[in-house]
């Protein structure tokens, strides 16, 4: 079983930063065959993708977060960034990590980190 935590939420004005971080249980071998993403909801909304980095480094965005948020990896740590930059209220969410181990492959969710981008 991998568990994946995640760490950075808060409460950010408008326009501010935060960093996201989510660090996988995975062994050293197995965490850079995940692909890796981060989701998101929103009160009464449904979970949503924000983005999305392959075991290959491709990276794939929300139109919403495009230009906003940076999601990257560090294989060594087994771990996984979201740098989120210009927030907005509309960002404010319950933030989640996910892991699978290729198509159709095992997944795994983490426990969520709040983000409260305050007007």
């Amino acid at each position: 079983q991998v568990q994946l935590v995640e760490s950075g939420g808060g409460v950010v004005q408008t326009g501010g930063s935060l960093r996201l971080s989510c660090a996988s249980s995975a062994s050293g071998i197995i965490f850079p065959l995940f692909d890796m993403g981060w989701y998101r909801q929103a009160p009464g909304k449904q979970r949503e993708l924000v983005a999305f980095i392959s075991k290959t480094g491709s990276t794939n965005y929300a139109d919403s977060v495009k230009g906003r948020f940076t999601i990257s990896r560090d294989n060594p740590k087994n771990t996984v960034y979201l740098q989120m930059n210009n927030l907005k209220p509309e960002d404010t969410a319950v933030y989640y990590c996910h892991a699978q181990l290729g198509t159709g492959g095992s997944q795994y969710w983490g426990q969520g980190t709040q983000v409260t981008v305050s007007s």
